[in-house]
This record gives structure tokens, C-alpha cells and sequence, in this order.
């Protein structure tokens, strides 16, 4: 049976959680937390696959937006990112308000590197990580590495990249993972760019990712809903 889908605002502290919430008919008490990229929203069809691939296994996924896309419906994040990943602390709260698990946060480039800088700064907002198409530099580039938190993060990280991503190719991105001491695992999609092959005509291959990434998943995090 499909996981049912609630929209959800928790508006009683600031910032406010606001997203979608993937509720499975036998929930097992982890949560999955999944963030959207810098141009994106808590609608994108990867998150929304993710979120279903993973409520099929048992765990409770909350699609969210990040602060800044609450406050403008397009355009960029501004800043240094501190009050996303405010955000995204505070969406890690929401959940443990209602599941006694384990809590795995995850995102897609903008909202995964934020969600890996809280887990550097908070070893204990999270007990894994999922990090999709990872930024590691500007496009073009390569001098301009996203890699100085890395080694502080102490939770088990599983990183998926197309291996036509601008944002790093797979040579530099293995090189970046082993930075994270709690080895860490890279899963290269081939022939994918940085939308992992959701925004372009490959169908096959995104109907088959969520089932790759979640393997992947179990393999690197062991989570106990199966």
C-alpha cells in the first residue's frame, strides 16, 4: 500500500518546516529528511521518487523546503547558508517530535551540502547521511573545492553523482569522499549529469535510480526497516 501523503506547516518556531510528509502503512520508527538543490523546491521528481522508494521500506520521509525557497518561490539562496541549515535542524526537531528512530538527512546538491555542513557542525543532528549530486565546485571551476567541513563529519555517508556532473567529476569526487572519516560511499551513475537523469528524456534509468540508491543505502547505513 502506497505511504500516504500529508502537506505539512510547522509554523510555531522560526524557521518553519515546510514540505510534504510521506507517512508508510507500517512505519519502523527511522526518519528520512530530503532537501531540493538551489533552483529547486520540495517538488522536484527526485526527491518525490526517493521519498516514495524509501516509505516503501518503513521509513517516515519528510520532503522539505529550505528557508530561503519559503520566502521566494524562485531564485537562488543568498548568504552563507546558515539559516537553511537552521532550517533543516529544525525539520530534523519536527520529526523526533513523533519518531523514536533514527533520523537520516539527505539532499540534492545545494540542499545535500548543507545538510552534510550541519552534520560537521552537529555530529548528533543525524545518524546518516544521503547526498545527491554533491557541489563540489562551481562548474568550470575545479580550483574552488566545497571540501574543508568533510573531515569533521563522524556519520556513515552515502554520496550518488552522475558521472557527467559539472559539478565534479568522478576522479574529484572520489578524492573529496575519503576525506570523511567514516568511510563513506560514492555510487557514480553513468551517463547521468547533475539532475541524475530526472530532468532529461533517460526514463529508464529514473525509474530505475530509487531502487539503486536505496540498495545503496542499506548497504552503507544498515538502516533496520526492511
Amino acid at each position: 500500500m502506497p505511504a500516504i501523503v500529508e502537506r505539512v506547516a510547522d509554523t510555531a518556531r522560526t524557521p518553519a518546516v515546510r514540505g510534504f510528509l510521506h507517512r508508510p502503512e507500517r512505519p519502523c520508527g527511522d526518519a528520512l529528511i530530503l532537501t531540493h538543490g538551489a533552483g529547486g523546491n520540495a517538488n522536484a521528481p527526485l526527491l518525490i521518487a526517493l521519498a516514495e522508494a524509501f516509505a516503501a521500506t518503513g521509513l517516515t520521509v519528510l520532503r522539505c523546503d529550505l528557508p530561503y525557497r519559503q520566502a521566494r518561490p524562485h531564485g537562488p539562496p543568498r548568504g552563507n547558508g546558515a539559516e537553511d541549515r537552521e532550517g533543516l535542524r529544525r525539520a530534523a526537531e519536527f520529526c523526533r517530535s513523533f519518531m523514536p528512530g533514527r533520523m537520516f538527512l539527505g539532499g540534492a546538491s545545494y540542499g545535500g551540502r548543507q545538510a552534510t555542513m550541519l552534520a560537521a557542525e552537529d555530529p548528533k543532528v543525524c545518524d546518516g547521511l544521503l547526498v545527491l549530486s554533491y557541489p563540489l565546485h562551481p562548474p568550470g571551476r575545479p580550483g574552488q573545492l566545497r571540501t574543508k567541513h568533510l573531515p569533521s563529519i563522524h556519520a556513515p555517508v552515502l554520496f550518488i553523482s552522475g558521472s557527467k556532473d559539472p559539478f565534479g567529476a568522478p576522479a574529484e569526487l572520489e578524492a573529496a569522499v575519503r576525506l570523511v572519516p567514516t568511510k563513506p560511499r560514492l555510487l557514480i551513475v553513468e551517463g547521468a549529469g547533475h539532475d541524475l537523469g530526472f530532468s532529461r528524456a533517460a526514463k529508464k534509468k529514473a525509474a530505475e535510480l530509487p531502487q539503486q540508491v536505496l540498495s545503496a543505502f542499506r548497504e552503507t547505513v544498515t538502516p533496520k526497516c526492511d
